[in-house]
């Protein structure tokens, strides 16, 4: 028997491979099928089922591609309803693939269909618990993506989660191992543990949601201080339960490359948006006008349903070349798969055929110290507010860049502004918006908060509220 995490930290995402006597599972599977199916051929070994722990808001699984080309059958737990053909299991249903067996135990709460996946080694002993977005690490699944298909609240479906927890999961083994489906830095949770395996009698230690005195205690923990879904996650489990085209058709419609002639004119024609994905200090010192910086050396896919929103955006794509393929990947991971085609030679063929370009007023922190030092600055930090929360700039405003389009409304164009992040990272997609927008009264510091903290610039841990509120006065 072999268990294998297969992680991608861009989604803080894990999938598993496990095989046993000539037979293997996938569970959980990402959007591109190509590296599973080698696997299986390396091993030597036959695909019998694509596990779903439940219908992904975060990103669009694999599985039907994976079915297709295998013919494994797709396995959800009790109440799924997909539009495609799957196998849906009873609660404690076995399955078995070569000498071990699964066992399906149905844990609805952060989806009504959400179920965790028992593995029993070649002697009947529960080794591994796959636990989907029921329990993270130091976490568990948030109960409130969920409530309009479900028709309830988020208290009703964390009273479920509650009675799945310590019902199904709790009672087990402490030797066993924890195999989640996410991650820190998943939007999925609130207060992720960075490992990604570890035991259940761990968990029951410390996962504070496992410490819970009583069902109304569990609820109000689980709920309190939740942000916000992404818009795209509800998108994304339409496309796990609907269906969607192939990652190969996907993959080949995006590599289609455009000469900037060809770049121009389609951009106008499609009012394609166009996505800029190299790094933050390229595309500062020079990009095409109206263009979106998301930079792929980052928390790329998260970034990019958090700001463009809408998965049936048409994209052109603008990236440094030998990365277009890892952009199309990246963007249909999360199911962004209207991507028209890329600017064949980069941004250096852009420039070279002396069409309009724009630049982003970014300056440095000690050049930033001194402009402030002789005037009455108004100061943007758009970092979270947690880290907000941990230390800032005195009397700089807390404007999350996750919520730019609510407070973009509140700027007054005539005034300047400084804007920071914490290494130029988000500030720069922050400034490409703002462009876009037709602002360009503020100018963005490089290096972020990271290259302030080394400057005479005044700052606080003390979190004035003033400055959190939906004003910029």
């Amino acid at each position: 028997m072999k268990i294998e995490q297969i992680y991608t930290g861009c989604l803080a995402q894990g999938a598993y491979y496990i095989t046993s006597a000539g037979e293997a599972a996938i569970i959980d599977p990402l959007r591109e099928t190509q590296p599973y199916i080698n696997r299986l051929k390396e091993d030597g070994v036959q695909l019998k089922y694509i596990f779903e722990t439940h219908f992904h808001a975060d990103f669009v699984s694999g599985h039907l591609d994976l079915s297709h080309k295998t013919g494994a059958p797709i396995v959800y737990g009790p109440t799924a309803s997909p539009e495609f053909e799957a196998v849906i299991a009873e609660d404690q249903q076995i399955f078995e693939i070569g000498n071990i067996t699964i066992k399906v135990l149905h844990t609805p709460g952060h989806t009504l269909e959400s179920s965790c996946y028992l593995l029993m080694d070649e002697n009947g002993i529960e080794k591994a618990l796959f636990s989907g977005d029921t329990l993270f690490l130091g976490d568990v699944g948030r109960p409130d993506l969920a409530q309009k298909s479900a028709h309830m609240t988020q208290e009703e479906l964390a009273g479920l989660l509650y009675d799945s927890l310590y019902n199904k999961i709790l009672p087990l083994q402490d030797e066993i191992t924890v195999y989640p489906a996410h991650g820190a830095g998943s939007a999925c949770g609130k207060n992720m543990q960075k490992e990604t395996v570890d035991t259940l009698g761990n968990q029951k230690r410390t996962n504070y949601a496992l410490n819970q005195k009583d069902r109304q205690s569990f609820i109000k923990e689980v709920t309190d201080g939740l942000l916000p879904p992404p818009a795209y996650f509800g998108m994304n489990v339409m496309m796990n339960k609907k269906g969607y085209s192939s990652f190969d058709e996907v993959l080949s419609k995006g590599l289609h490359a455009l000469s900037p002639k060809q770049f121009e004119e389609t951009a106008e024609a499609s009012g394609a948006l166009i996505l800029d994905v190299r790094p933050n200090g390229e595309f500062a010192k020079s990009f095409i006008p109206q263009s979106v910086n998301i930079g792929l050396n980052g928390d790329f896919a998260p970034w990019v349903g958090a700001l463009i929103t809408n998965v049936n955006q048409p994209i052109l794509l603008v990236a440094e070349k030998g990365t277009e393929e890892e952009a199309v990947t990246r963007l249909s991971r999360v199911g962004f798969d209207h991507i028209l085609g890329f600017l064949e030679g980069g941004f250096e063929a852009w420039e070279k055929s002396g069409k309009e370009t724009d630049v982003v007023n970014r300056i440095s922190a000690e050049q930033f110290e001194t402009e402030i030092k002789t005037q009455k600055a108004k100061i943007i930090d758009i970092r979270k507010e947690s880290e907000y929360n941990a230390e800032h700039i005195h009397e700089a405003y807390s404007k999350p860049l996750a919520l730019i389009n609510q407070w973009i409304h509140q700027i007054e164009p005539s005034e300047h502004f400084y804007m920071h992040c914490g290494s130029g990272y988000r500030s720069t997609m922050a400034a490409s918006i703002l462009h876009a927008r037709g602002y360009r009264n503020f100018s963005e510091i490089e290096g972020g908060f990271r290259a302030i903290v080394s400057t005479a610039i005044p700052k606080s841990d003390f979190v004035c509220q003033t400055k959190i509120l939906n004003t910029l006065d």
